[in-house]
């Protein structure tokens, strides 16, 4: 692990001084080749891209509706919430602060969704208010990136489960709805726990 931080260091300071050079370089130095293609991949790598457009429809003001699930079997229990997201990091991240309840208390979460362009997946990284753990999640865009899968895992608090498998889904349907979905894998076929559906706001 050490060695892997040492090494993501190393790039990124080697990246900052490359930025550096070329900021402060005339227009008649020349760069080292190795460096300017270091540079050129940095480039291409940080510039969004049509899989980041495909998250525009997650944009705007929204009224949510909350189905969880307690048991694979039973009815699930229902809430309203509503959420705000907007484009962060110049168009490279959305940024989602959702406002709702659970157990009858108010309940704020924050969620940063985005695309990697070198690993070629999307990503997303959540917290809220009831919770100390970060949970982070990445995967594929399927249907022209209308279905989206992160999968992750995480400890359970409450079982003690090191590594536990989680894994949500967001379907957009159109540009005025989308379906969020978390599901439980080890509940096999009957693995979801939790549908938001997102209306927005007129």
């Amino acid at each position: 692990m050490k060695h892997g931080t040492r090494y993501t260091s190393l790039l990124t300071g080697t990246l900052i001084l490359g930025l550096a050079i070329i900021a402060n370089a005339g227009p008649s130095e020349q760069l080292d080749p190795k460096m300017q293609e270091m540079m050129k991949k940095a480039e291409i790598a940080g510039t969004p891209g049509p899989a980041h457009k495909a998250l525009e429809p997650l944009v705007g003001n929204w009224d949510a509706e909350v189905k969880m699930w307690m048991a694979p079997d039973a009815p699930p229990t229902t809430s309203k919430a509503s959420a705000t997201s907007k484009w962060i990091m110049n168009n490279r991240f959305v940024q989602m602060d959702f406002n709702g309840e659970f157990m009858g208390k108010p309940f704020r979460g924050l969620s940063i969704s985005g695309y990697d362009n070198t690993k070629q997946k999307y990503n997303n990284v959540w917290i809220d208010d009831m919770h100390t753990m970060t949970a982070v999640s990445e995967g594929p865009g399927t249907d022209g990136n209308k279905v989206i899968t992160f999968e992750g895992t995480y400890d359970c608090p409450m079982t003690g489960e090191k590594n536990k498998a989680a894994k949500q889904v967001v379907r957009i349907i159109s540009r005025d709805k989308h379906i969020f979905e978390m599901h439980d894998p080890s509940l096999g076929a009957n693995s979801k726990t939790m549908e938001i559906t997102y209306t927005r706001k007129s």
